[in-house]
C-alpha cells in the first residue's frame, strides 16, 4: 500500500473510531498537513467564540443568510475551511456555517461530554480516576483549557478546576498534547 493510501485508511479508520466514540469526524491535525489559505495555521483546528452573539452564515459573507446564531461566548468550534476574513466553523451538534474570524478566539476551551445528554462527568483533583474527586460536571458545560498530555486535560471554568479524561471533551483532538 503506498504512502498516500496507508495515509488516506488511517484516516478513514480514525475518522470511523472517532464517530463511534462521538467526536468530530474531521481528521486530527497529527494527520492533516492541511493550512489554511488566509491563516496559515493548521486546518481543521479547534478555537472558541469571542462574543456571546455570533451570526452563522451560509456562505463566506454578510450577504450570505444568517442559518444560526451563537449565543454563547466561549463555546468552542472546530474551523474546517478559510476563506479571505471568514472561517467556515462547526460546532459539537455538527452545525456548520461561515462566521468573521474577528469573532473567534484562539483561547482553547471545550465541552464536557455534550454526546452524553443527562450522564454527569468526573473531575479529578489529580490526572488519576484514584484520585479525588473534584467536582461532578454536567454534559455541555464549557471548560478551559490549560493543558492535554494525550489522555487528561487540565481544565478550570467558573467554579471548578481539576483533570478530566480527554475523551469527556468535545474541542480537543483524541491524544492532542496541548501545553
Amino acid at each position: 500500500m503506498g504512502a498516500v493510501r496507508a495515509k488516506r485508511f488511517l484516516t478513514g479508520l480514525m475518522a470511523l473510531s472517532a464517530a463511534a466514540l462521538g467526536w468530530s469526524l474531521a481528521a486530527s491535525p497529527a494527520l492533516s498537513d492541511q493550512t489554511g489559505s488566509a491563516s496559515g495555521l493548521p486546518v481543521p483546528r479547534y478555537v472558541s467564540l469571542k462574543s456571546d452573539r455570533v451570526n452563522l452564515h451560509e456562505g463566506p459573507s454578510k450577504d450570505h443568510r444568517t442559518i444560526w446564531v451563537f449565543l454563547r461566548a466561549g463555546l468552542p468550534v472546530e474551523i474546517t475551511a478559510e476563506f479571505e476574513i471568514w472561517r467556515k466553523v462547526r460546532d459539537s451538534e455538527g452545525t456548520e456555517g461561515w462566521v468573521l474570524h474577528s469573532l473567534l478566539s484562539g483561547r482553547r476551551t471545550a465541552l464536557v461530554t455534550p454526546w452524553k445528554k443527562g450522564v454527569d462527568s468526573t473531575l479529578y483533583d489529580k490526572p488519576s480516576t484514584q484520585s479525588a474527586t473534584a467536582a461532578i460536571l454536567q454534559p455541555n458545560v464549557i471548560a478551559n483549557v490549560r493543558s492535554c498530555d494525550g489522555a487528561w486535560c487540565r481544565v478550570w471554568g467558573d467554579g471548578f478546576k481539576g483533570y478530566i479524561q480527554q475523551s469527556n471533551l468535545w474541542g480537543v483532538y483524541p491524544n492532542e498534547k496541548i501545553e
